[in-house]
């Protein structure tokens, strides 16, 4: 039996998912997640074999949730599905270690199959977005520059970044403003557009 943690932050879809897949004899769904931060835990008590994860999520975005999933509990695999098939977002992907990235039209008879190659040890990339990602522009940001872009992108103050982030407010300011530069933004607000459309945060 295939255990798998099922993470979407959309109700009707997350529901809709877990009923497809219960309807797989050798498939059980141990857990069912709307926010990024819940999954590192729930999967260190649930120790499901797959983890199936949206990237647009409250708490933690489910590329960075990947990343750490991978780093605490190796033996889950992650198929990361998403309506976000920008390249910068596969790249973030592969780097997360994820062993598959489709979009949230795939039908549902090739997603079951997805499934159970990426728990077979394969790894199950859509070829056209799989050739888009090698074509596009690489993630010019450092880790700390993307974190501290991301969290501007929801809207938060770099005071309250820097006391998120334990940094000082001179160095978050210094971070956004090399992001604007690296990214030819106008601003930080266009930077936060070129990063959010090529998938870099």
């Amino acid at each position: 039996m295939m255990r798998v943690l099922l993470a979407e932050d959309m109700q009707l879809l997350r529901g809709s998912l877990a009923s497809l897949l219960r309807q797989e004899a050798d498939i059980e769904v141990v857990a069912e997640l709307e926010r990024g931060d819940e999954i590192v835990p729930t999967a260190l008590h649930t120790e499901p074999d797959l983890a199936l994860i949206d990237i647009g999520l409250p708490g933690m975005d489910g590329l960075t949730a990947a990343a750490q999933l991978h780093e605490r509990l190796p033996s889950c695999r992650c198929l990361i599905v998403t309506s976000l098939g920008q390249p910068g977002n596969i790249r973030r992907a592969l780097e997360a270690h994820a062993a598959g990235f489709l979009l949230k039209d795939t039908p549902p008879d090739q997603l079951i199959l997805a499934i159970r190659k990426v728990a077979n040890g394969e790894r199950v990339i859509d070829s056209e977005l799989a050739a888009a990602a090698l074509e596009s522009a690489p993630n010019p940001f450092t880790p700390r520059e993307a974190e501290v872009l991301r969290q501007a992108a929801e809207g938060v103050r770099p005071q309250e970044i820097a006391k998120r982030l334990h940094l000082e407010l001179s160095t978050v300011r210094n971070h956004l403003s090399r992001v604007v530069a690296k990214s030819g933004a106008r601003n930080r607000v266009d930077a936060i557009r070129i990063a959010l459309h090529e998938g870099w945060i």
